[in-house]
């Protein structure tokens, strides 16, 4: 009997909103409004357009290669099985811990904001609680991570769409006045940080195994849940800009939304919209680590990491529970803001990776040649300019990825040297 798949096309869209809302407008919009003023709703944009460019990429590479490994397995496919292809995984795996580090500490600032003497010891607890919870929701299986997300998603998603139409009509027309407009440059370095808010759309290709149909289903939903996102996140940074000043926003960006719900809705909007932020966060770290579990299986299935991440636990692998083990001393010990730049810019350069591996297997995948070599030209491009606008407030940005990139090639190549392993792939 063949096992019932648990994706269909919304299953797939709800899983992708979920883990992009939640590290977006939750997290960068205070960060990208601070460089790109009352225009940040322009880098959503270019964001937005950039992800679509990656995600027509990437579902197609997923596609023809079926694997819950997603780019780690395209990877693999395009440069050989070959120290360079596993280094490049590595880096891939660490960036998604950081990125759920940054997201679960989010979580723990909102959780905080109910507080009467918020600390740093109670916004830490609760994003390790936070990650030790949709662990164990992960562990149980795909089908309840659909199940879970198609909930969560629709009310996040509901309550966000209330707030941006109604705090629409209470837009003040000067914060966003044109002669009040940063210089067009300020637009571009928040472009990197904009598309951090999109990450998660590649989540969907590590359904592919679970999912319904996945010649048509597959890049359907990826476009489907960018769109409706980054719709989503257009609206409600305009409405953001539009209720409140950028001094404000820049002094309250770790809560910037909740905030922006007061001028109409008072304290009660704060708090409505810190529980929205909540379940935001909460959502991104469940879809997120659905995806993490799963690369965790193929690297060593491949040869990347240990032999414990084969191991099964319940139907998940016990790669996930040292996945989380490894996100947690982030959480506690490192600042959140400089790393999350560093995943952000990893990030970029490992998808522009697999973009150029696209290209040596375009006869096999059938996708447009101009679309991957334009998705390889923003995917670069926007790690640069990031790079650049970043190293002047946060220069150590550039050791930090160094670092990351020294480290991934050094596990890689221990791995290697101690287990004589080499990396298979495992689609054909």
């Amino acid at each position: 009997m063949n096992k019932q798949k648990a994706f269909g096309v919304w299953s797939a869209v709800f899983l992708g909103i979920g883990s992009m809302v939640g590290a977006g407008i939750f997290i960068v919009i205070g960060q990208a409004g601070s460089m790109a003023g009352n225009i940040v709703w322009l880098s959503f944009v270019f964001g937005g357009i950039i992800a679509l460019l990656s995600g027509y990429s990437l579902a197609k590479l997923a596609v023809r290669y079926q694997s819950r490994g997603g780019i780690v397995e395209y990877l693999v496919q395009g440069f050989g099985e070959n120290l360079f292809s596993g280094s490049l995984g590595v880096m891939f795996y660490f960036s998604q811990l950081v990125a759920i580090a940054a997201v679960a500490k989010s979580f723990g600032t909102y959780s905080a904001t109910f507080l009467v003497n918020p600390s740093t010891f109670w916004i830490n607890s609760f994003a390790v609680g936070i990650v030790a919870l949709f662990t164990l929701i992960n562990l149980i299986g795909a089908s309840f991570v659909s199940k879970s997300e198609n909930f969560i998603v629709i009310l996040k998603v509901g309550v966000l769409i209330f707030f941006a139409i109604a705090t629409l009509f209470t837009i003040k027309p000067e914060l966003l006045s044109i002669t009040d407009m940063p210089p067009i440059s300020g637009m571009f370095f928040a472009i990197g940080i904009t598309f951090f808010a999109y990450q998660g759309f590649s989540v969907i290709t590590n359904t592919v195994e679970d999912m319904k149909n996945p010649q048509t289903t597959m890049i359907k939903s990826m476009f489907v849940a960018i769109i409706v996102v980054a719709l989503l996140y257009i609206i409600t940074s305009i409405s953001v800009l539009g209720n409140l000043p950028l001094s404000e926003i820049i002094k309250t960006k770790d809560y910037a939304l909740a905030e922006a719900a007061k001028p109409l809705f008072g304290e009660w909007g704060f708090k409505i919209m810190a529980v929205t932020a909540l379940l935001a966060t909460a959502s991104a770290i469940n879809a997120t680590l659905y995806a993490v579990s799963d690369i965790g299986y193929t690297m060593a299935k491949e040869g990347n990491l240990p032999d414990i991440y084969e191991y099964n636990v319940l139907e998940s692998f016990e790669g996930l529970i040292i996945s989380s083990l490894l996100i947690i001393p982030m959480i506690l010990f490192f600042n959140i803001s400089q790393i999350t730049t560093v995943a952000a810019i990893v990030m970029l350069i490992v998808q522009g990776s697999a973009h150029i591996a696209h290209l040596n297997l375009i006869k096999e995948t059938g996708a447009k040649k101009s679309i991957v070599i334009l998705a390889i030209i923003s995917m670069f491009g926007v790690a640069g300019i990031t790079l650049y606008s970043t190293y002047k407030i946060m220069p150590e940005i550039a050791y930090y990825l160094i670092i990351m990139f020294a480290l991934a090639f050094s596990v890689e190549y221990l791995l290697r040297y101690f287990s004589s392993r080499t990396i298979t792939k495992q689609t054909f």
